[in-house]
């Protein structure tokens, strides 16, 4: 902690004069030390080292991701893991804490500023760094501020100045305009540079952005930055060549890196990004870490993602602890950093995982059986889990438990989600120990099949509304809603009720209906049927509707069926792949 204003005095008195000088030269230095570490890149081309108050420092980092409030919680554990550094992508008034803790612990933090567009492909907030100046003159009098306000914490190594930006100018703009921006940017990013040296000559400032192809900008319009910063996955251990090609003359470190993303990795055969196994992941971290090593003199360490805690699609994919239970990844990353592995208990590890039957071909809301082989190193008794994604249906990245019933030999059998498309599947392993091993697969879910002839598929269907506008995947007509296509929809407007009748061309008996709907959905609706068109009679009332695959008995007579909504499950219209009527 900052040396306290009146600690000088606190000096005993009377004292002589050489005693006066003597602490005259000693306090400087003393202060100097309390306010916070030095720290610097030192050495020359190809040979630099980073150095905390003149001793060597190698990143063994961990980007963090629990709330400030929990930074006691967690701290602790970071520094049994041998982790030495955490990255954070803000720096504001609620970083206090969080870097206290952090120097408490021996931890130090590679403190981020955001600038738009950050994050690469998700970016957003276009900027233009052209002619924006407000933008740029409000980034230079906020960020200097915090560098102010935290320079002599102790808990500080280093400033890094955005985040992935040069690769997300490319959702703001294209062709020559693009490269402006970038050309723009990095140097905006130099000027930021110059302000905060200006105000703490004590710590190195660095930028990050997606892989190298941001270094060529930083080397032509960012001279004053201390050292490079990249964001690499499965391609880390090609960041050596690149620098070396690039012909650069900085030192890096990799800011984020781990195992494959989806971005990198085959899909599989229902066309989605194929996950890594638990074990995969492990190793990536392990690989990644050797590759970065092995750059000596350049690369200067890493902070590897992710220390997070979410039970979510991408915390699945890369946090070493979700829900605060560790996985194989995160006894890799202790090991490469050099904790003390030596009594640990690690977690349940898959060997396999497949679902029984066509995993193209799941029908909604029927039993589904996933078959898995998992083993605990302890032989910890292992307790199951399994939950579902719909992330590339709708892009949620929530995972939704399903019931499961434990067949033996780890077979577990669930009732598949009714909503048709691709899904995953998560099945969770835990020893009760804190570990946990996840596997998942990926099924396609569609409408289950019906006995029967489907009468109404290509017979005339009206509406009392349907969206005609070319949008999206729209026109959306009534026929669409009975032309055998799961992929085609009838959207009406956004207002209760609305209808969608078909014309069976003569009075037929039916005794199945199944409605596939799109995301807008009927939460009331009743099945109904006429001989005119005029007159209607209920033979089926639903009040519970929650979408996806409504497939029912119903027995009916009639020339004319239709669906009436009453009440919408969304703030939108109501929407329907397919009304089957079936006999």
């Amino acid at each position: 902690m900052p040396r306290s204003h009146s600690a000088g005095r606190r000096l005993a008195a009377p004292v002589t004069a050489g005693v006066l000088a003597a602490c005259a030269l000693m306090l400087p230095g003393q202060q100097a030390h309390a306010a916070g570490s030095v720290v610097k890149v030192t050495g020359s081309q190809g040979h630099w080292q980073l150095t905390v108050d003149g001793s060597p420092y190698q990143v063994k980092g961990l980007t963090w991701g629990p709330s400030v409030a929990d930074a006691g919680k967690y701290m602790p554990d970071l520094k049994s893991m041998g982790v030495n550094t955490i990255r954070t992508w803000g720096t504001d008034a609620s970083s206090k804490p969080l870097f206290d803790t952090a120097a408490a612990n021996g931890i130090k933090v590679i403190a981020g500023f955001w600038l738009q567009p950050g994050g690469g492909p998700g970016s957003g907030g276009c900027v233009n760094y052209l002619t924006d100046t407000t933008y740029k003159n409000n980034m230079l009098a906020e960020f200097p501020k915090w560098v102010q306000t935290y320079k002599d914490n102790p808990g500080v190594l280093m400033w890094n100045v955005g985040n992935e930006s040069v690769l997300g100018l490319q959702n703001c703009y294209s062709g020559d305009e693009l490269e402006k921006q970038r050309d723009a940017y990095t140097t905006f990013v130099n000027d930021v540079t110059k302000k905060i040296h200006a105000v703490d000559p004590n710590h190195p400032v660095t930028s990050t952005d997606a892989w190298v192809g941001a270094w060529p900008y930083y080397k032509k319009n960012a001279p004053d930055l201390d050292l490079y910063a990249v964001n690499s996955y499965n391609a880390v251990c090609d960041v050596k060549s690149a620098w070396e090609q690039g012909g650069y003359t900085k030192p890096y470190i990799v800011t984020e890196t781990g195992p494959a993303g989806e971005w990198e990795v085959p899909d599989d055969a229902n066309g989605v990004p194929a996950e890594p196994t638990d074990q995969a992941k492990a190793d990536g971290y392990r690989k990644a870490w050797g590759c970065i090593t092995g750059h000596q003199g350049v690369a200067l360490g890493a902070t590897m993602f992710h220390y997070g805690t979410e039970y979510d699609f991408g915390g699945i994919w890369f946090n070493l602890l979700p829900a605060g239970e560790k996985r194989l990844s995160y006894y890799a990353v202790k090991k490469a950093y050099g904790g003390n592995t030596s009594g640990d208990n690690t977690p349940p590890v898959f060997s396999s995982m497949t679902v029984e039957g066509d995993a193209s071909k799941v029908a909604a809301g029927r039993d589904l059986t996933l078959a898995t082989k998992v083993t605990d190193p302890e032989g910890d008794r292992i307790s199951y889990e399994v939950l579902a994604n719909s992330m590339y249906i709708d892009q949620s990245k929530e995972l939704t438990p399903l019931k499961a019933t434990d067949l033996g030999s780890g077979r577990l059998k669930v009732t598949a989600p009714d909503k048709p498309g691709v899904w995953k599947i998560y099945v969770k392993a835990t020893d009760g120990r804190g570990n946990v091993g996840v596997e998942t697969r990926s099924v396609r879910v569609v409408p289950p099949p019906v006995s029967g002839t489907n009468i109404a598929q290509g017979k005339p269907a009206t509406a009392s509304s349907q969206q005609t506008s070319d949008y999206g995947d729209c026109p959306c007509l009534a026929s669409s809603a009975v032309d055998g296509k799961n992929d085609t929809r009838w959207a009406s407007d956004w207002s209760d009720p609305q209808w969608l009748q078909v014309d069976l061309g003569s009075r037929q008996s039916f005794r199945h209906v199944q409605l596939n709907w799109e995301t807008s959905y009927a939460k009331a609706y009743t099945i109904q049927t006429s001989d005119d068109g005029q007159n209607w009679r209920t033979v089926r009332e639903v009040t519970d509707g929650n979408g996806g695959v409504d497939d029912f008995d119903a027995s009916g007579t009639g020339r004319y069926v239709r669906v009436n909504g009453t009440a919408r499950g969304t703030g939108y219209g109501y929407s329907l792949y397919e009304f089957g009527v079936y006999n």
